[in-house]
């Protein structure tokens, strides 16, 4: 920590001081200066807070995350002399100026952590409440699942008691995320829709909008409704798009994503060259371009290059992941079935060659399908073969035979009332 003496005096001079100096080490020992002024006059904390939103952005283009987090502590004797409102500003924009600098995943955490202890201390209810759902979404980002779960838990009754609408937007939308990752669906679509009620009741920042359609398209697509899934990423990246916000090129991807399951892909070229899309333009979208071109061809070939060439647009989103492996899948079967389709004996070897696959990929996809019964055959290895047989024709006499006996049976049941009723 930078804290230089003697300290400057809180006035507007200090801080066109720190604003004109000539590196940032130098502006942010200025700041440090002005903040450890003893002064507390209603003139000298306005210009604290000044420094400290300098002082945050500063810090946070040097990427000194833990002179943030040493900061936030050295705030606190300052807290008591500010409002409850502007203090919870400060903190939330440091926590957020911290979240900016890349790898700081664990030490978010656990300045979170402390922010939460120092809250419950302090009984500064409102802030704790936003830093713990701040925290909760961060170790759902960390796959520390069951924490952020207990967390969400008892989270979300205090917040419902206390009728905070806005927030309450925010957890349940987290808890649908977090049982969406647990691939817990009714319990992501129950929190989705409890997010979607609560937003009806209130003003929704477009950005919490966006984030609620985006979350309902992927829960849509999820159960193969790909065409509802669409209309809701088109919505999410109409609100992300007007706000210039980062996620608007997962929901286009999304849209592309949509488009190519329900084997629209001839659309994603007009989407992309379209004024939006334009604006988008670079390996996310080449990446849904080249699965599309695979699926419109057909061809397993150019869907296993498009999956090599762009590995981190594809392989490493989960979404997208998840629905291309079901599609690369379908779109495998259906070839095979093509190819073997004139033969009654054929090698597994030819089969690869003609598919351009590896000749073990393509033996486990076999036997797969010969267990899921997609064909009837079998697998002859020590030959290499696959044996194919004709479709077993079924009997139709023992369905009949069944059916007459269940009738047999209804007429003696029926028959057995009868008697009951003249015995009686």
């Amino acid at each position: 920590m930078e804290i230089a003496s003697p300290y400057l005096p809180t006035t507007t001079e200090s801080i066109a001081q720190a604003l004109e100096a000539k590196d940032p080490s130098e502006a942010i020992s200025i700041l440090y200066r002005v903040l450890d002024n003893p002064s507390s006059s209603p003139e000298a904390l306005r210009i604290k807070e000044q420094a400290i939103t300098n002082l945050s952005d500063l810090l946070r283009q040097e990427n000194r995350a833990e002179d943030l987090r040493s900061l936030l502590t050295q705030l606190r004797p300052f807290f008591s002399l500010i409002p409850k409102a502007k203090t919870a500003k400060i903190v939330r924009g440091i926590i957020d100026s911290v979240s900016k600098v890349p790898g700081t995943s664990d030490l978010q955490i656990a300045l979170c952590k402390e922010m939460v202890q120092w809250t419950r201390a302090e009984k500064r209810t409102f802030l704790r409440q936003r830093v713990e759902a701040r925290l909760a979404a961060l170790l759902m980002e960390n796959k520390e699942y069951a924490e952020a779960l207990t967390l969400l838990s008892g989270l979300v009754k205090e917040v419902r008691r206390l009728d905070d609408k806005l927030l309450l937007v925010d957890i349940n939308l987290l808890e649908s995320k977090l049982h969406f990752s647990l691939r817990n669906l009714p319990k992501a679509k129950a929190a989705l829709t409890a997010a979607r009620t609560a937003a009806n009741a209130i003003y929704v920042p477009p950005a919490q909008q966006g984030a609620i359609d985006l979350q309902s398209g992927i829960l849509h697509a999820e159960e193969k409704d790909y065409k509802t899934a669409y209309s809701y990423f088109f919505e999410a990246f109409e609100s992300f798009n007007a706000l210039e916000d980062p996620k608007a090129i997962f929901s286009l991807k999304y849209m592309l994503l949509c488009k190519i399951m329900v084997s629209q892909a001839d659309d994603i070229a007009g989407i992309i060259s379209s004024r939006a899309g334009l604006q988008y333009v670079g390996p996310d979208l080449d990446a849904m371009k080249a699965v599309a071109d695979a699926h419109s061809k057909r061809s397993l070939k150019l869907f296993e290059i498009a999956l090599r060439d762009f590995k981190a647009q594809l392989e490493e989103d989960p979404i997208v992941h998840r629905h291309l492996s079901s599609l690369y899948d379908t779109l495998l079967e259906q070839n095979l079935c093509r190819l073997i389709e004139p033969f009654s004996r054929v090698e597994i070897a030819h089969i690869a060659e003609l598919i351009e696959l590896p000749v073990d990929h393509v033996e486990r996809k076999l036997s797969q399908m010969i267990l899921d019964k997609k064909f009837a055959g079998t697998l002859d290895q020590g030959a290499g073969c696959l044996i194919l047989f004709d479709d077993p024709k079924t009997d139709a006499i023992y369905p009949a035979t069944l059916e007459t006996i269940s009738n047999i049976g209804k007429v003696v049941d029926s028959l057995f009332v009868r008697s009951a009723k003249i015995m009686a």
